[in-house]
């Protein structure tokens, strides 16, 4: 028996936050002195770093759990399933919901409970819980529904990444421009062809020295609340850290499924940043000792929809399934691998075939 995405939706904010709206922010240093270069030449360099020219935030009425229901609404219908057949509803956040105004987070009742309370789904034996695993959220809660799948405890599981992360960030912090919103769902369900889903994963933590690269803290503006926290990260680290792993960690979920690494047609990557996942793609062929990289090997949306964590994977793929980045077709037979990395930290990546 195999596991297999069965249908895919995402909800994508309609504000539009470009480089420019950031032009006229304060931005201080984690030292708490202002930084002097001046705002057009640290948009620019932001962009020519990310590869991001604009970002989507949630409308002010809309929560994590909001977003969260519309794109799990869409996937179902995808799936053509009847939502009182779902056994478990997996969703990965960081935040919970956080009201427009407010950087207090909400996860009581957990995001997935008011889910399946939105969906309107009456079954009790339909579970509901979260998953906080930083970025790499949404790999995780599908390699738990495809354990669970192949268990027998459960036959069709829904499993959603969302996030509001315009919300829990620190105007004053340059990398506050990374950020942004969005939801991601798939249904997962066991297939009768073992040969087709999910072949094999892997999953790493790293929780030494790493484990604080992305936190809470105080904002960098030196008259900051002192008890009021934003997300934080440290960057150079960050990079160092997943441009060594990540190729490791993908190349060995690659072997587990006995996968060669020219019929890896596409890499769905957590769009962190986009050099940062060239260098993922480079240093995993030069482990293969190999240069030859297919030129559409690798779908980004991150120059227009940001980072918004848990959400990227999901809502990348969904887009590529449904058309919307025609220079990238799946076909059945396809193989992809799924990766990701963040907050713990957390690796994971899964080798499937479509």
């Amino acid at each position: 028996m195999g596991t297999i995405i069965s249908g895919t939706g995402s909800y994508i904010p309609n504000i539009v936050k470009t480089n420019e709206s950031f032009v006229h922010n304060s931005f201080y240093g984690e030292d708490g002195v202002k930084i002097e270069t001046p705002n057009e030449i640290i948009v620019e360099k932001f962009k020519d770093i990310t590869g991001i020219e604009e970002r989507r935030y949630a409308e002010p009425n809309m929560n994590t759990s909001d977003m969260a229901a519309k794109a799990a609404e869409l996937a179902i219908k995808d799936a053509g399933i009847d939502a009182e057949t779902i056994d478990q509803i997996i969703v990965a956040h960081n935040f919970g919901n956080v009201i427009n105004g407010s950087i207090q987070t909400d996860t009581i009742p957990a995001i997935a409970s008011r889910v399946k309370h939105i969906l309107g789904i009456q079954n009790p034996d339909c579970v509901a819980y979260d998953v906080l695993f930083g970025c790499p959220g949404w790999i995780q809660g599908v390699i738990q529904a495809d354990a669970f799948i192949k268990s027998g405890m459960a036959k069709t599981c829904l499993v959603i990444g969302a996030e509001t992360l315009s919300r829990v960030v620190d105007q004053h912090d340059r990398d506050s421009m990374i950020f942004s919103d969005g939801a991601g769902a798939c249904i997962v369900t066991h297939s009768e062809d073992p040969t087709q889903g999910i072949l094999a994963s892997s999953v790493q933590s790293h929780c030494n020295d790493e484990t604080y690269f992305l936190y809470l803290g105080k904002s960098f503006h030196p008259d900051g609340d002192e008890d009021t926290r934003y997300i934080k990260m440290k960057g150079r680290k960050v990079y160092e850290y997943a441009i060594k792993n990540v190729p490791i960690a993908m190349k060995t979920c690659i072997e587990k499924a006995g996968v060669d690494i020219h019929d890896v047609k596409k890499f769905f990557l957590h769009q962190a940043n986009e050099k940062m996942d060239e260098g993922f793609i480079k240093a995993l062929f030069k482990l293969y000792g190999t240069r030859e990289i297919p030129a559409d090997i690798m779908p980004m949306s991150i120059q227009g929809l940001g980072n918004s964590s848990v959400a990227t994977i999901p809502t990348l793929f969904d887009l590529v399934k449904k058309g919307h980045y025609p220079e990238h077709q799946l076909n059945k037979g396809d193989v992809v691998v799924f990766a990701s990395v963040g907050a713990g930290m957390n690796i994971n990546a899964i080798c499937y075939r479509m």
